[in-house]
């Protein structure tokens, strides 16, 4: 028989072990935006679709997938963890500011076509083998579908309610920044980016108080490809900083198509191009010209070229240095301190890590009057990607 002290330190033991595995695997959840890590190794987050996906609290290997995924890794300094992209990002080279500034990423391995509302290949993502996949613009049945089939977490950030439409520091943005942040290690890269997108958003809101906007209008606009000078938007996020006068935003917000009789009706003071639409508004303007010269800022010469914000998804450092060039236009006293070209470059070394400016300059065009009449342009957004 055991002595009664021998027993009881026995028990003792034994308590201790049985308490200390049930600590072990415990989990929690957490807010939309707050992760909870666990002794397993794991963090237990909820993505902005409200999915509640545990993911391991090491991710040293990421991949992306849909428009605009790969661009917030970049901006999080996380490129480094990225083991395979989409076709997409190997096909279309050109016109991204983080794909210019890291080609490297292209000669990863494919995981998939890419595009909008295309799936990933599931072998494939297997085959890289990465920690967490980092998703957008997918719907949380396609999410779910994903993580099923291929036994990888799936978190799916988003852009905001119009794709970052609604200015530079939309509320779903940030949280995304700020969830994927702490998924790849990176919360203070996230700060440093909600810090300059709140900044920047600041700074041009204060340089425009009290201006009275004359009319604008923005065509050639990129969606799902490239399109002409009907294609807009009701609410171009450059526009709505500076608080410009939208001749579309009575159209309501998001992508519109315009007839050219409105165009022509509505007239407006300023109009200015997205430079991934130029090459058809080139070629339009060939067959329709007439249209163009009854137009009141093609005559008086006002008609300007902004960089393609819109190319698998917002661009947001082009769309922040289009804005900058917008008011030097618009406002040159307000902007009188900025040179566009040395901003937008600025811009981009921040959330790329390099000036790249000049690339998309030779690509597109770059900042300055456009000349419908000899114009040219190398590149233009894929009509049908």
């Amino acid at each position: 028989m055991i002595p009664v002290k021998k027993a009881l330190a026995l028990f003792l033991i034994l308590l201790v072990v049985s308490v200390s595995g049930c600590i072990g695997t415990s989990t929690s959840k957490a807010s939309p935006t707050k992760s909870s890590s666990s002794s397993t190794g794991y963090l237990t987050v909820q993505d902005t679709l409200g999915r509640t996906v545990k993911v391991p609290a090491d991710v040293s290997r990421v991949v992306a997938i849909g428009p605009g995924a790969l661009r917030l890794i970049v901006y999080l300094n996380a490129s480094n963890m990225v083991v395979g992209v989409e076709d997409f990002e190997k096909r279309y080279s050109f016109g991204r500011p983080y794909i210019i500034a890291h080609p490297e990423l292209k000669n990863l391995p494919s995981i998939g076509p890419g595009g909008p509302g295309k799936l990933p290949n599931f072998e494939a993502l297997v085959n890289v083998s990465p920690d967490v996949i980092i998703a957008v613009f997918i719907s949380k049945e396609q999410a779910d579908e994903i993580q099923e089939k291929t036994g990888i977490p799936v978190v799916v950030l988003s852009y905001g309610a119009r794709g970052g439409m609604e200015g530079f520091n939309d509320p779903e943005l940030i949280k995304s920044i700020q969830l994927a942040g702490k998924i790849l290690h990176r919360e203070k890269r996230a700060k440093e980016l909600v810090d300059f997108f709140n900044s920047i958003q600041e700074d041009l809101q204060k340089r425009v108080k009290g201006e009275k906007s004359p009319r604008v209008y923005v065509g050639g606009i990129g969606y799902k490809g490239a399109h002409g000078i009907e294609s807009t938007y009701g609410d171009y996020a450059p526009f709505e900083v500076l608080n410009l006068t939208n001749i579309a935003s009575s159209l309501g917000p998001g992508w519109k198509t315009v007839d050219k009789e409105w165009l022509l009706k509505e007239d407006p003071d300023y109009l200015f191009i997205d430079e991934g639409g130029l090459k058809i508004i080139l070629e339009d303007y060939r067959k329709n010209s007439d249209f163009y010269r009854a137009l009141s800022a093609v005559k008086g010469g006002r008609v300007y070229g902004l960089l393609p914000f819109n190319f698998y998804n917002t661009n947001l450092g082009t769309a922040i240095a289009d804005a900058y060039y917008i008011g030097k236009v618009i406002y040159p006293q307000r902007f009188a301190d900025v040179d566009p070209v040395k901003k937008a470059d600025e811009v981009y070394t921040f959330l790329v890590g390099k000036p790249v400016y000049e690339i998309l300059k030779e690509q597109f065009g770059g900042f300055g009057k456009i000349d419908l009449e000899n114009g040219s342009v190398n590149y233009s957004l894929p009509v049908s990607p």
